[in-house]
């Protein structure tokens, strides 16, 4: 009940800010065909699909992940530094007018997110992600909604000029009689006026809705690096010693999706995390076989990729997807003769070194719900396997993101 109650509320909040803000701006831009998880929270891991869909948002948004089903703050926020200095107009001119290159850094986005793993470690990163190709951009359809524009902003002026005419009528009239009549005018106006952004908006969306329904699964490249510390902390949440191992360290992935036919699309991911690998293990001496606990830090990499088949449409989808991760140094052992050298008289008990075991097979299953044009439910299901296809895990994970329009 706790868990329901805190969804709910997440949501509600979600709709009732993007409300708002659609009020307060007397504008909205459908920019978006879905609706991304953070590139921090892919960095990380902690998403239901690990080779997410690609999307450019023009908004800042929040994301919650519930990979632990804690009450813990596991959040993200994203936003578009580029747009929001430069295009983040009512007018859309400027961006339309802009360079190829422009438009791909208005794509650029960052996030800042911190999730709490299952062994309490706090995590925390930073990535960026730009968008390199995309085959539609929804606001660079001109005409699609012009006339939508032009027709709404004659109808403010000619709402204003009657109700001016109808407010001197009613200051000049001589005939108390016809009062009623002409104050039960004026406030007919007036709702006119106050639900002429609402019209135009429902309008404006309608329109969104088809364009979305023809191209959510349009072909996109995404490049994307990010940097991610993960820390020891105790139970007031001060962070202790940093962990040395696959959770630290910083990556740079690409993500692409193709179309297949209406209802499908394939996705890709390729991505190299470089981070530093402890090393525990046991020196032995030779002369009186005594042992002694070591530590040894080497510098690893982590190879990923995988793909992903998603079926559905704009408001709903569902997918299949499998990821395979491998490290550059195979072993330990072969990881501590990079960087340790025995002293005189010991020797490294080859049986004892070990490290973080990284299990190189997952598939996923899941989908994500867009249960408003601001508020999107992920969630998903991921089964981890070992070298020899043994079961490791068995992990749900559920997220919601919403977008601050």
């Amino acid at each position: 009940m706790r868990y329901a109650f805190i969804l709910l509320l997440v949501l509600f909040s979600c709709q009732l800010m993007a409300q708002e803000k659609e009020s307060a701006s007397g504008r909205l831009n459908p920019s978006e065909f879905s609706i991304p998880v953070s590139p921090v929270f892919d960095l990380m891991g902690v998403t239901p699909s690990q080779i997410n869909r690609t999307s450019d948002i023009k908004n800042f948004k929040v994301d919650w992940s519930f990979k632990s089903w804690r009450l813990n703050p596991n959040l993200a926020i994203q936003s578009q530094p580029f747009w929001e200095l430069f295009y983040n107009r009512k007018d859309l001119s400027r961006y339309q007018a802009a360079s190829g290159f422009m438009r791909k850094m208005a794509s650029l986005d960052v996030s800042l997110g911190t999730v709490q793993n299952e062994e309490s470690d706090r995590r925390i990163g930073l990535a960026a992600k730009l968008n390199l190709f995309k085959k539609k951009d929804p606001l660079m359809v001109k005409s699609m909604y012009e006339d939508i524009g032009l027709r709404f902003a004659e109808e403010r002026k000619t709402l204003e000029t009657k109700l001016k005419e109808l407010q001197f009528r009613l200051d000049t009239v001589q005939n108390v009689l016809e009062k009623p009549g002409i104050r039960s005018e004026i406030k007919s106006t007036e709702e006119q006026l106050f639900s002429l952004n609402s019209r135009r908006n429902t309008e404006i969306n309608e329109r969104a809705k088809v364009f979305i329904a023809e191209n959510w699964n349009a072909a996109s490249l995404d490049f994307a690096f990010g940097r991610v510390y993960t820390y020891q902390s105790d139970s007031a949440g001060s962070l202790k010693k940093l962990r040395l191992n696959r959770n630290t360290g910083w990556g740079i992935w690409l993500n692409g999706a193709l179309p297949i036919g209406k209802r499908w699309m394939i996705s890709g991911l390729v991505r190299t995390t470089w981070y530093e690998e402890e090393l525990d293990f046991l020196l032995r001496n030779t002369q009186t076989l005594a042992e002694q606990s070591a530590k040894a830090v080497a510098e690893n990499k982590l190879y990923s990729a995988g793909v992903n088949l998603r079926y559905g449409g704009p408001l709903y989808s569902f997918f299949v997807e499998f990821l395979y991760e491998k490290k550059a140094l195979k072993t330990p052992v072969e990881a501590l003769q990079e960087v340790f050298t025995e002293p005189v008289n010991m020797e490294v008990v080859s049986s004892s070194v070990k490290w973080n075991v990284v299990h190189p097979n997952s598939l996923s299953i899941g989908g994500d719900w867009r249960i408003s044009q601001n508020v999107i439910i992920n969630y998903g299901m991921r089964w981890i396997l070992d070298v020899n296809g043994k079961s490791q895990a068995f992990i749900p994970v559920a997220g919601i993101s919403c977008m601050m329009r």
